[in-house]
């Protein structure tokens, strides 16, 4: 059971950053790829779909770490806690931007959210590097911090990537390079998805994992949602294949 908690648990981590990366990197371009209020609302639409959904791998993987390694989740909280309170920082900002920006018609209004939006998906893409630097590392605010910044690029080129395929066609060309890089989004999809492989073979998984009965509840109750999960997924995607035309509600 220990095996298949973890095997679950990369599963969850690669969703996770590979779908929410997407809309964490277009939130830290949205100066970049929205230039006016009618473009910026359309860099939104792009990803407000997907969001919402993108959040539950998290919430999942947090609770498989909570339910099947205890002892984990402590462990790196104590080590890391500034980090992971940067990251819960950033994420409430940001969704708060991206929910109180259209809620009052006044340009001052819409342009302190959409700095919200900016700022926290800047906190979440460097906290996120941080950790994952960190574990990668071998532990240690100071390792986590080195790396965070190359790993929050790598997010920037995710949501490039992303924007290139959803965004109207001339929006769409300012996220075909990012640094001089072009953007794909296949290939940053994988990187994403195997940075968080690499970073849980450091951990130590053994010492930190519950015991039998606990450990085998949280397994069998992931496994019944996973399918779920994936079949909802899968029918946002499909919905919402094509570029977006217009704003959406947010």
């Amino acid at each position: 059971m220990e095996s298949l908690a973890v095997v679950l648990l990369a599963v969850f981590s690669a969703g996770y950053l590979v779908l929410a990366g997407a809309d964490v990197g277009v939130g830290m371009l949205l100066p970049w790829l929205g230039r006016d209020e009618r473009e910026r609302r359309l860099v939104i639409a792009s990803f407000a779909p997907f969001f919402l959904g993108n959040e539950v791998w998290l919430v999942a993987a947090a609770g498989l770490v909570a339910g099947a390694f205890p002892g984990l989740e402590h462990e790196l909280l104590a080590e890391l806690y500034p980090l992971f309170v940067v990251l819960l920082v950033g994420w409430v900002v940001r969704d708060m931007g991206l929910w109180l920006r259209g809620r009052v018609d006044a340009a001052a209004w819409r342009a302190v959210w959409d700095g919200a939006v900016v700022a926290g998906s800047w906190a979440l893409a460097l906290a996120w590097g941080s950790v994952l630097g960190s574990v990668l590392g071998g532990g240690g605010l100071n390792v986590g911090s080195v790396l965070g910044l190359p790993l929050a690029v790598v997010f920037a080129w995710h949501g490039a990537g992303f924007a290139r395929w959803r965004l109207p066609v001339g929006l769409a060309g300012r996220a075909v390079r990012v640094g001089g890089v072009p953007s794909r989004y296949g290939v940053s999809a994988v990187v994403l998805a195997v940075v968080p492989v690499v970073a849980g073979v450091r951990l130590p998984w053994s010492g930190s994992a519950a015991d039998g009965a606990g450990l085998t509840m949280t397994a069998v109750v992931t496994v019944a949602v996973l399918p779920l999960l994936v079949a909802a997924q899968a029918l946002v995607w499909w919905t919402f294949r094509g570029r977006v035309e217009s704003p959406s509600y947010l």
